[in-house]
């Protein structure tokens, strides 16, 4: 990464993941996880993958009362010393009660169950290809990006046991990478949309797409997604807006663009606007702003959508931070972002018009994680 051109800068932006995995402590669960304010933290530690589970305060700060093994091991995309060691956004999913985790270095996927403030495993099952490093849930399914290789996407079934394979789901993007992936090189992220209708894939800087496949009634992808071309290089993380319009961070301009999704899975009327920092990667919408890590530029920037899509910038520099912003979660009105470079979650206020307070940062994480979630 260190800090030139901005592709280089965004070599900066593979690393970071957030959790420590200390002796596994935690307050006995009462009830359903509703009403309690978890944040989740991966440690992605090649060692064991294991999440980190903190409480919320009220003042937003974040305590640690738990730490729980994965059943799986991280992993490290090459070269592996950058702060965002897994190069994806959604390495760790939450949905009603479920965290679906990827374990990049043992090719296997994990579901665990929130009890409480504990977290039950569920199931550890293969990822259906190699370096899963991207969830997507929609309802009772679930789409894993596996970022080695040509890049596959594998489809599962939520049950009360945690994952099952779908047979015949998997697809190919067709890239050409290695295992473990090249982190400028490998994909982004798989997300759905709004209706679950449609499977997103960015491919960063393999092929600068946005790759859109059709979800069918079992739950099968259509056999080859529609290849779009990004409007500005290297497209990473996304997101959706109003109307349920793609808002997706694109590093290579350091820039948010907007597209509308045709059902035929064709982008169209993009427009861009870039935040003038370095390696803009990460993506999270707050009520109406959209929050973007700079991975290069050691800060946060803030922007809206105006109501013809056009994106506007807020503050291009809502924050700085520690080094190597990665992924972004919130939580009741405050915003967590972890830093890959040290293994930091820097706390922060949500003001208005798109500002960050700073509240303080949790430090009791190893460099290396990657993937947070809040509930």
């Amino acid at each position: 990464m260190r800090y030139r051109p901005i592709l280089a800068a965004l070599l900066a932006a593979t690393a970071l993941a957030l959790v420590g995995a200390q002796a596994s402590f935690a307050h006995p669960g009462h009830g359903h996880h509703r009403g309690h304010r978890l944040v989740f933290v991966q440690t992605n530690e090649l060692s064991g993958n294991a999440i980190a589970v903190y409480r919320r305060g009220h003042d937003g700060q974040l305590t640690r009362i738990g730490t729980y093994a994965t059943g799986g091991i991280g992993g490290a995309a090459l070269p592996g010393t950058e702060s965002d060691r897994l190069a994806t956004q959604g390495s760790l999913a939450y949905d009603h009660g479920l965290l679906i985790a990827v374990n990049a270095g043992s090719n296997t996927v994990s579901a665990l169950r929130v009890k409480g403030h504990r977290l039950e495993l569920q199931s550890v099952v293969p990822s259906g290809g190699q370096f899963p490093a991207s969830v997507a849930i929609h309802d009772d399914l679930a789409y894993v990006l596996n970022s080695g290789g040509t890049g596959i996407v594998q489809g599962f079934r939520i049950g009360s046991h945690g994952l099952s394979p779908i047979g015949g789901s998997a697809r190919s993007l067709g890239l050409a990478n290695t295992t473990p992936p090249n982190f400028l090189m490998s994909p982004g992220q798989v997300g759905f949309t709004p209706d679950g209708r449609q499977l997103l894939v960015t491919t960063k800087a393999s092929t600068s797409s946005i790759d859109v496949f059709q979800v069918g009634h079992d739950g099968r992808l259509s056999a080859a997604p529609v290849v779009n071309p990004s409007a500005t290089p290297v497209p990473f993380a996304f997101t959706f807006g109003a109307g349920d319009r793609l808002v997706a961070g694109e590093a290579g301009a350091s820039s948010v663009t907007t597209y509308r999704i045709s059902a035929g899975g064709t982008l169209a009327d993009a427009k861009s606007q870039t935040d003038g920092q370095g390696a803009l990667c990460w993506i999270l919408r707050v009520g109406d702003v959209y929050f973007v890590s700079n991975t290069a530029s050691n800060d946060l920037s803030s922007f809206r959508v105006d109501p013809l899509g056009q994106p506007v910038l807020l503050n291009a520099v809502a924050a700085t931070t520690n080094a190597g912003p990665i992924d972004l979660a919130s939580s009741g009105g405050f915003l967590y972002a972890e830093t890959g470079i040290n293994g930091t979650v820097d706390e922060f206020a949500v003001g208005p018009n798109g500002t960050l307070a700073p509240i303080g940062s949790v430090d009791d994480l190893p460099p290396g994680i990657e993937g947070i979630a809040a509930s």
